[in-house]
C-alpha cells in the first residue's frame, strides 16, 4: 500500500488558498480514479482506491498545516509502513506557477507541513519520502510570502490551475509504478497541449 498525502488547511475559508493545492490534487485524483467514499480516520479524511493495480490511501490531514505530521504519522504507524510508502503533494514557492516536479527526500525549505511530517515521522524514515512539488511561484520578497501562500489563486489563474490538477490526476499511474521521471514528463506534455 502507498499513502498519498495532500497538504492544506481544513475549512471553506482556506479552500482556494495556494497553500491548499495539495488538498486540491488529492481531491482530483480521488475523483478521476473513482476512489471510495471519504472516511474520517488518522486525524484527517481518507479515501481508498487503486491506481495502476496498486492500492493507494489518499489522506488529507484535518490538523491544520503546522500539525500535518501527526495525521501522517498515525496512518503510517497503523499500516506499519515507513516513509518509503509516503508521497506528499504540496505547494512549492520555489517553482514557477503550475510547474510540477518530483523530489525524493530533502529538507523542508521552511514549509510548515513538511517540517511537521519530518518531526512526527522521524522514526519512520523522514525526511526520505517522495514529494510532488506543485508550483505556486514566489511573490518576489520574503515579507510577502505569507500573504501569497495564504491568498486565493487569482481568477485568471483558474484555467492553469485546472490544467495542472487535471494533468497530475491523469498521469498518477506513473507515480504508483515508481516512474517519477515519466510522470513529470507526461504532466509537462499535457500542460503544453
Amino acid at each position: 500500500m502507498q499513502i498519498w498525502v495532500g497538504l492544506g488547511n481544513p475549512g471553506p475559508r482556506y479552500a482556494l488558498h495556494r497553500h491548499n493545492v495539495g488538498f486540491m490534487a488529492v481531491d482530483v485524483i480521488a475523483e478521476m480514479h473513482s476512489f471510495g467514499p471519504v472516511q474520517t480516520k488518522f486525524s484527517g479524511w481518507v479515501q481508498e482506491g487503486r491506481i495502476g493495480g496498486r492500492k493507494v490511501l489518499l489522506l488529507k490531514p484535518a490538523t491544520f498545516m503546522n500539525e500535518s505530521g501527526r495525521s501522517v504519522g498515525e496512518a503510517l504507524r497503523f499500516f506499519k509502513l515507513g516513509t518509503e510508502a509516503l508521497t506528499v503533494f504540496h505547494d512549492e514557492l520555489d517553482l514557477a506557477p503550475f510547474k510540477v516536479k518530483v523530489k525524493q527526500g530533502g529538507g523542508h525549505a521552511g514549509h510548515n507541513g513538511l517540517r511537521s511530517i519530518d518531526q512526527h515521522c522521524a522514526s519512520l524514515g523522514a525526511p526520505d519520502y517522495r514529494r510532488i512539488r506543485l508550483g505556486i511561484g514566489h511573490p518576489g520578497h520574503k515579507d510577502r510570502v505569507t500573504g501569497h501562500v495564504l491568498g486565493n489563486f487569482a481568477k485568471d489563474e483558474g484555467d492553469d490551475l485546472a490544467d495542472m490538477l487535471g494533468a497530475v490526476g491523469a498521469e498518477v499511474e506513473w507515480l504508483a509504478k515508481g516512474d517519477d521521471v515519466r510522470f513529470m514528463n507526461d504532466v509537462a506534455l499535457r500542460m503544453q497541449g
